[in-house]
């Protein structure tokens, strides 16, 4: 794991680190009192204002949310801290993934209220399959309804993690005033007069004392339970030092066993220093992460290089920002280093570029670097074909790190320019946000010719078309928005397709027999080729192949792409006048006929729905649900609310926050996320 500790020493005092949490847990009311204490910015935006530093987008000041991710760079204890905020809202579940695909530990925000909340759950869980170490913050510990202990009990329960208390809180609600800090075994109160600026360690009075003393019991005991060292001592009745518990909590915490939770306000300026002392105790550099594999392009095998400034290149494209027109890509470098001026190699895209300047970026401004080493996170300027995703290596020594999670839009909207040249500058327009976010789709209809914008939700699509009127000045009408299909196949069935015709003044041809059978749910499609590869050109495998791709993008029933499906090739005919082109199509003629002989299927995307109400309107929202084709699948209940969860399809589904809020004289609001595409069996 990592290299030796004498290779790059600065490698030590570097923390890449994330805010993950459900849509107004506090996480960038947070991301500003961290900039302020940590002297980054000299007086704190808030989130209600619209003057937050990390919400630099309009939509995101007028919304109060976070829509992409914000990079800054800020020095706490000496240590460099590379620091993401991201969205909180499913519709930008892509920009969380991107962020968690680059950092080495993300802070985990819940609301002292509402708990465990669903996003907070999705974006836990997408940590969870990068590994990542995690220190859990519970916030909004002044709010009325605050409860600690549930929050920590919905964390052992929903997660699955093993939380340990080392910061707890002094009061809840109305009569929160501060934290106690279990290592230390004292309270910390922090000044009212700079902000929190200040703050100051006091004795705990006997009654604070037990409180104290049970959570400090409860520590060592879940360290020891995972530690023979601290077990043994432990039995034997030994004092454990705090030193040697930050130790084995550290080595715990890497190993992704356990999750320490510190409480507080950001809003009140309550807990956010201890937070950041814990990042730097807890939170790996670096170096004590393992090295990134990856695979070299020509022999597929997997290779790692040592994670130092002078070990090959490797870098990480995970986000492209598109600033007044000149595009900026952010990527993480986990070996070797970047020179302004000197050209790098995208391993993906097989294409060498420039990289005309490096900054480190602070929301959206920027401070120019000339060089960028390993471990650090960077923006670069001048590399024109790089997207989210590539990889960046030298040529000598290629390797393609794994890619970010593709995720599939849900929801179409038909964009009509007024005329040509707004045309023009619309697709010029749609360009570059796509270059920036690879979860939209841009399509043109073929009937009807209009410009086809697909993303992840309503809210997704809303933004970016006002991103189009507002930055780019673009005019144009909307249609309303539609949702995005696909087939898949219901039997087993058998296709044979024969091409044999003259193209100009060539004759092709091609014979290809084929199965197609259906897979479960949600597994995508496969293509085998069954035949004796060797016995053919590696061109006509190649165009079979190819043919059975493209037919794949477009169905028998409306043209939509097939899921779920596994195409397998028996047999290739052969005769005289075999070409690329005759294998290809007569791939694509088979794939046709065994979609149709196979019962065909439409699959709509289905809507994973929480509604959360008072107990008086559980019986509008349960019949509100089935009047929009849904089913109810659990009611439960939290702080007080009544959370009715349930399964929908998403073409029935516009509107329904309006009606909810009819429903329930507006007292009840809603959480929606993709969940799958399916046959509607209800």
């Amino acid at each position: 794991m990592g290299v030796a500790k004498g290779a790059d020493k600065y490698l030590e005092q570097i923390r890449n680190i994330g805010i993950i949490a459900h849509i107004d847990a506090g996480k960038t009311t947070l991301s500003e009192r961290i900039l302020f204490y940590s002297q980054k910015i000299h007086r704190m935006g808030e989130v209600h204002e619209g003057t937050a530093t990390m919400d630099y987008l309009p939509q995101e000041q007028e919304r109060g949310i976070t829509i992409v991710s914000a990079c800054t760079t800020f020095n706490w204890r000496e240590k460099q801290v590379n620091l993401i905020d991201t969205p909180g809202h499913v519709d930008f579940t892509i920009e969380v993934e991107r962020a968690l695909r680059v950092l080495d530990g993300a802070i985990a925000v819940f609301c002292a209220v509402g708990g465990v909340e669903p996003q907070s759950e999705t974006v836990w869980h997408q940590s969870e399959k990068y590994k990542i170490p995690k220190i859990a913050f519970i916030n909004k510990m002044d709010r009325l309804g605050a409860d600690f202990k549930n929050v920590l009990w919905e964390i052992r329960k929903k997660l699955k993690a093993n939380p340990v208390v080392l910061q707890a809180p002094w009061g809840e609600g109305d009569d929160f005033k501060g934290v106690f800090d279990i290592l230390r075994e004292k309270k910390i109160v922090f000044s009212a007069e700079d902000q929190g600026r200040s703050y100051e360690y006091l004795d705990l009075t006997p009654e604070e004392q037990a409180e104290v003393d049970n959570y400090k019991t409860e520590l060592i005991e879940r360290i020891a339970d995972l530690d023979d060292e601290v077990m043994e001592k432990y039995l034997e009745g030994q004092e454990l030092q705090p030193e040697l518990i930050k130790q084995k909590l550290r080595e715990l915490v890497l190993q992704g066993k356990i999750v320490p939770v510190y409480a507080g306000s950001a809003l009140k300026n309550i807990g956010v220093q201890p937070l950041l002392d814990g990042v730097i105790d807890y939170f790996p550099s670096p170096l004590d992460v393992p090295q990134i594999e990856g695979i070299e392009p020509q022999t597929k095998k997997k290779v790692s290089f040592p994670i130092s400034s002078k070990a090959p290149l490797s870098a990480l494209v995970f986000k492209v920002s598109m600033e007044t027109g000149r595009k900026l890509v952010l990527a993480r470098i986990y070996s070797g280093k970047i020179k302004a001026g000197e050209i790098v190699f995208n391993v993906t895209q097989e294409k060498e570029e420039r990289v005309a300047r490096i900054f480190r970026l602070h929301a959206n401004h920027k401070e120019k670097v000339e060089e960028a080493r390993a471990g650090e996170i960077v923006a670069l300027a001048g590399l024109k074909l790089s997207k989210t995703g590539d990889t960046l290596a030298n040529r000598e020594t290629p390797l393609i790190l794994e890619k970010i999670s593709e995720y599939k839009p849900v929801i179409a909207v038909a964009l009509e320019p007024k005329n040509n040249a707004e045309e023009e500058k619309l697709l010029e327009a749609l360009d570059k946000i796509l270059q920036e976010d690879p979860t939209l789709l841009l399509e043109r209809d073929e009937d009807t010719q209009q410009i086809i914008l697909s993303g992840m939700g309503e809210l997704h699509l809303e933004v970016v078309m006002d991103r189009l009127k507002r930055e780019y000045k673009v005019e144009f009408r909307s249609g309303n928005p539609q949702v995005v299909y696909q087939e898949t196949i219901k039997n087993k069935a058998r296709g044979e397709g024969e091409f044999a015709k003259e193209l100009g003044d060539d004759f092709h041809y091609g014979g290809v027999v084929l199965e197609v059978e259906p897979k479960p749910r949600g597994s995508g499609k496969e293509i085998r080729l069954e035949v004796d590869t060797q016995a053919w050109s590696q061109n006509i495998v190649e165009s079979v192949y190819q043919g059975l791709e493209d037919g794949l993008q477009s169905g028998i029933l409306k043209g939509y792409p097939v899921q779920d499906i596994l195409v397998r090739v028996i047999e290739l005919k052969q005769k005289e006048g075999a070409t690329d082109i005759g294998y290809r199509m007569a791939a694509v003629k088979a794939l046709k006929k065994a979609l149709k002989n196979a019962n065909p299927q439409l699959l709509e995307p289905i809507m994973s729905l929480e509604v959360y109400t008072p107990e008086d309107f559980v019986g509008e929202c349960v019949g509100l649900i089935g009047s929009k084709g849904g089913k109810v699948e659990n009611i439960l209940e939290r702080g007080g609310q009544k959370i009715v969860q349930a399964l929908a399809p998403l073409k029935k589904m516009f509107g329904f926050s309006t009606d909810l809020r009819s429903a329930t004289q507006g007292r009840a609001n809603m959480l929606m996320k993709f969940h799958s595409f399916d046959v509607l069996e209800f």
